[in-house]
């Protein structure tokens, strides 16, 4: 049981032990009553969810009396190397009293890999929130203002153009919305060079007879115009896949392009490089986390070797789950 559940939970049949540590242990009380049972872990569940439906209500009715708040938010590591957002909210009451409280807490969604792809929507969407209004007061006008040039100065220090790739790559946001026109049009030009210079895939060897391959080869240059025709099916391939419909966002775009890696081939094959870069460094940073969690103070003396082993194999091991 956790160390923030009231001694009330168990109607004082438990209180809580403060050891020399600091630790928060839970100590059984002599009731006398020999046949006093332990609750079941359905029951105390049961009071928890009780208990804090209560305390929300109370909350929510604090919430319900300010017209503004102030959020704080951080990401941390849970012991199973699990990545949670803990959000707070800061308000000032009727009274003039400041209040802070936990807003909740759940698992973040970046706990799955995410790709470059969304940085730049991203940040167009934060640009486009920032934007600032005639019944913005003054103080949120600054805001703002504070807020967009650390953003612009951010978003220029960013490798744009693989992101630009990436996002085109991104059949969800391959409309390019985010990006100013005059930016568009460049960025297709861009992926077009990559796909003629990206080298076909390698066959398996055919047994058939070739030279029926080589006739019609040979009938096909002979009624070609010019040699510009060559770039023709990479023009084609780029231009199919710019008018093929946008997926949704909740689709995800590796599945999408594994559906149609036969349609566009060498796409496919720089999709899988651009694609493949991750939009933050929370998959490093949680390496930090776990090893923090291996080297601790009881097994200092674990050599670095040691720790390598582990670390990376309390990785692996995870994601073959």
């Amino acid at each position: 049981m956790d160390a923030a559940v009231k001694p009330g939970l168990l109607q004082g049949k438990f209180v809580f032990k403060k050891l020399p540590n600091g630790n928060l242990d839970k100590t059984k009380v002599a009731t006398g009553d020999p046949s006093y049972k332990l609750p079941a872990r359905r029951t105390i569940m049961r009071r928890i969810h009780d208990q804090h439906a209560t305390e929300k209500a109370v909350k929510d009715e604090k919430l319900a009396g300010v017209t503004c708040v102030a959020l704080t938010g951080d990401h941390w590591t849970s012991v199973n190397n699990d990545n949670y957002l803990g959000v707070t909210v800061h308000l000032i009451d009727a009274s003039w009293e400041l209040h802070s409280f936990a807003l909740g807490t759940s698992l973040s969604s970046l706990v799955g890999n995410v790709s470059c792809s969304v940085v730049l929507p991203a940040l167009c969407h934060l640009k486009q929130a920032m934007k600032i209004s005639d019944d913005d007061p003054a103080y949120i006008v600054r805001f703002k203002a504070a807020f967009t040039k650390d953003l612009n100065q951010r978003r220029e220090k960013t490798n744009l153009e693989w992101l630009k790739v990436a996002t085109a790559l991104d059949p969800r946001f391959k409309d390019l919305k985010c990006l100013p026109r005059a930016e568009r049009e460049p960025v297709w030009a861009k992926l077009s060079e990559l796909v003629k210079g990206e080298e076909p895939a390698l066959q398996p060897p055919r047994e058939e007879n070739p030279e029926p391959l080589k006739k019609k080869t040979a009938l096909l240059l002979m009624g070609s115009e010019s040699e510009s025709d060559e770039e023709t099916p990479v023009d084609n391939a780029v231009m199919r896949y710019k008018v093929e419909p946008s997926a949704s966002l909740d689709q995800c775009p590796l599945k999408w392009w594994s559906e149609h890696t036969a349609v566009y081939g060498k796409m496919a094959h720089i999709a899988r490089k651009y694609l493949g870069t991750p939009a933050t460094t929370v998959p490093c940073e949680r390496l930090f986390s776990l090893a923090g969690h291996i080297v601790q103070k009881k097994r200092s003396s674990l050599s670095p070797e040691n720790v390598n082993k582990l670390v990376c194999l309390n990785d692996w091991w995870k994601k073959e789950k």
